[in-house]
């Protein structure tokens, strides 16, 4: 009798279950067999450079912004108005203080002056005579002092007039360089106005400001260099005379102000300066730049380590291994200044401790490393390589 359509079905159904069953286990097993050998596989060493960590003397060399500022400067003006009569301005020229730069009319005052005085004698005549008379009992002595506050309120006019003709004398307040004149002869000029600008240059305050975390770091007597785009390759030395003893709320810096000599008048005021100075010597932990790996989330080293070998470790082609191996185990750092191809390490790292210093893409933790050192880092300030 022949088989119905539902047997036939179910032995076809059974058939292909069988054979596609036998199909994925032996995928199975051999994805199995395959993962095992990777993963017991050794892994070949890589090569790397390597660097003892090693502590140095550096000194903390800061950068600023800064202008100059002169110790004196100031537009001259007059006290008293009036018109100019003379002009002595050597625009440009240093001039020493006292130095007559203008004179304003003063006919009218001197007039006012000789009548003033004219007045002062007579009144100190009345006081001498009015005094004899009291000594006498001829008056009284009332009398005597009201003639003599009248002597003194004439002098004191007298000494009023002759320093108001005095103001109408504009003299340089100080030593400085004139700037150019800004009044001419005839000019009447009021309280105020500016005749010429002059500027003590020599020597010449450079203020700067710093951030509140170096407060304390800086000290007056502290050696200062500067530098103005005006003048490349010229450098210009001087020291911290002042620092400002309040923190700006709104920015959080501090200004400082330092003294400069200029003999040359090279340096001006209002001029853009790169200000550098040493905060002092301190022992550094140094390794190459190289050897950090930097990050979002933090600075690391791959430290090398000495370990032994596991027992029943192979190499590539099978030979079991035994002995001391090198090892790197990741370890985060903070890190500071950097100087040529050195950078310092403040925390996490100590002296004599081994670190990569490349090929760190291919490391992770307990990775076997072998190292290889042709090629080693300086730490001159501006380091010159060979051309290779």
């Amino acid at each position: 009798r022949k088989p119905s359509a539902r047997k036939r079905m179910f032995w076809m159904l059974l058939i292909t279950l069988l054979v596609f069953g036998a199909v994925f286990g032996l995928k199975a097993v051999m994805n199995k067999g395959m993962n095992d050998f990777f993963d017991n596989m050794p892994q070949p060493a890589a090569t790397v450079t390597d660097w003892t960590a090693k502590e140095e003397e550096w000194v903390d060399a800061q950068q600023a912004v800064g202008t100059f500022v002169a110790v004196n400067g100031t537009d001259v003006t007059t006290e008293a108005g009036g018109v100019v009569r003379s002009l002595s301005i050597d625009v440009g020229k240093p001039v020493k203080a006292g130095t007559v730069l203008a004179q304003l009319n003063t006919a009218n005052e001197l007039a006012v002056l000789k009548s003033l005085e004219a007045s002062a004698r007579l009144a100190a005549v009345q006081r001498d005579r009015w005094q004899a008379l009291a000594r006498d009992k001829l008056v009284s002595q009332a009398e005597a002092e009201e003639r003599a506050t009248v002597a003194a309120t004439s002098l004191a006019q007298v000494e009023a007039q002759r320093a108001l003709i005095a103001q109408k004398t504009i003299r340089a307040p100080f030593d400085g360089v004139l700037g150019i004149r800004q009044v001419n002869l005839g000019q009447f000029i009021n309280p105020g106005d500016p005749i010429v600008s002059l500027q003590a240059l020599d020597p010449i305050y450079l203020d700067f400001t710093l951030p509140e975390r170096q407060v304390g770091q800086v000290l007056p007597g502290t050696v200062i260099r500067a530098t103005v785009d005006a003048l490349p390759g010229q450098v210009f030395e001087g020291k911290v005379t002042a620092v400002e003893p309040q923190v700006d709320a709104a920015t959080r810096n501090f200004k400082v102000q330092a003294t400069l000599d200029n003999p040359e008048y090279n340096l001006r005021p209002g001029t853009f300066a790169h200000v550098g100075f040493d905060t002092g010597d301190s022992r550094k932990v140094v390794v190459p730049q190289t050897a950090i790996s930097f990050n979002p989330y933090g600075n690391a080293v791959y430290v090398i380590q000495e370990v032994q070998r596991a027992e029943g470790e192979k190499d590539m082609q099978g030979k079991p291994l035994t002995g001391k191996k090198l090892v790197v185990r990741q370890r985060f750092v903070k890190t500071g200044a950097t100087r040529g191809d050195l950078i310092a390490v403040t925390e996490g790292l100590k002296p004599g401790e081994r670190v990569a210093t490349s090929g760190l893409l291919k490391l992770r933790n307990d990775a076997e490393v072998v190292v290889n050192n042709k090629v080693q880092p300086v730490s001159e300030a501006q380091p010159k390589p060979e051309n290779r």
